[in-house]
């Protein structure tokens, strides 16, 4: 026989759950480090193509953790730290095939046939 309680004693499972500054300050954060990279494009601010490709790939990094903190909510306390072991793992695997594929392009194009510069 169940009771009134059984339906919130199986879903409570002490998970964080966000409140609504939470969720504002995150979309703000969000806003923000949208909006920066976009004005030091469409201005040109910094002048150099590489240093800008930098400092948008520095900000979608900020961008990229705001999110999972305001908005998934990944802790070292949450799913036991396994979700932030998880999110560790993900990131090495990530900056390997990056890194790796970055190296095979450079040397790809390093190593080339003169004659195919030419083409």
């Amino acid at each position: 026989m169940s009771g009134p309680n059984d339906h919130a004693d199986i879903h409570d499972d002490h998970a964080p759950h966000g409140s609504l500054r939470g969720y504002v300050t995150g979309f703000l954060l969000s806003v923000v480090l949208t909006a920066i990279p976009f004005w030091l494009v469409m201005n040109d601010v910094l002048g150099n193509a590489t240093l800008t490709a930098i400092v948008i790939m520095g900000f979608a990094a900020v961008q990229i953790v705001v999110h999972m903190v305001y908005f998934l909510h990944m802790n070292g306390r949450s799913e036991g730290g396994w979700n932030m072991m998880g999110l560790i793992f993900t990131i090495v695997i990530v900056v390997i095939v990056l890194s790796g594929s970055l190296w095979v392009m450079y040397h790809l194009n390093t190593n080339m046939m003169p004659d195919m510069h030419r083409m």
